[in-house]
């Protein structure tokens, strides 16, 4: 995989980030942990997948979901695309966030949606505006994608 070049929206993805991919799709840890599907073309809206990719991404989803809910034991998932701007998409390329959920993690449940937007806000400044951030490092994302990598051997 490391071979390989991964592209979300604008920005280059170092290819030690990425933990599984197929013909059209990759799952990818992001700067705040959290895992992200993405299909390999750069697409901004859902819409404008094709069949074959929208097919795929899901089956990619679906496939490291079990994987990582047992990986970090967890009890549930969350499946998550905010599609355009006006959704909360900050990044303009399609992508699944995959959420591992555990009893508690949130006072009320559907306040994972609040603490999505926060956290793909804090993104688009990074981006945008270069500010100081509190993000993982290259080598943390890459340990947690070897680690993940390792699911699927």
């Amino acid at each position: 995989m490391e071979t390989e070049s991964f592209t979300f929206g604008p920005y280059k993805i170092d290819p030690r980030g990425v933990f599984y991919s197929t013909q059209f799709s990759y799952a990818m840890v992001n700067l705040r942990p959290l895992v992200l599907v993405c299909p390999r073309r750069v697409v901004k809206r859902f819409i404008d997948l094709t069949a074959d990719e929208t097919s795929d991404l899901w089956l990619t989803a679906h496939k490291i979901g079990p994987q990582l809910e047992s990986y970090h034991k967890a009890s549930s998932l969350t499946l998550n695309i905010q599609d355009g701007p006006q959704a909360g998409q900050t990044v303009p390329h399609v992508h699944i966030h995959r959420i591992p959920r555990k009893v508690g993690d949130f006072e009320k449940n559907d306040e994972i949606y609040d603490a999505i937007d926060a956290k793909e806000k804090a993104l688009k400044e990074k981006f945008d505006l270069d500010k100081e951030r509190k993000d993982r490092s290259l080598e943390e994302m890459a340990e947690e994608a070897d680690q993940y990598r390792k699911l699927f051997i």
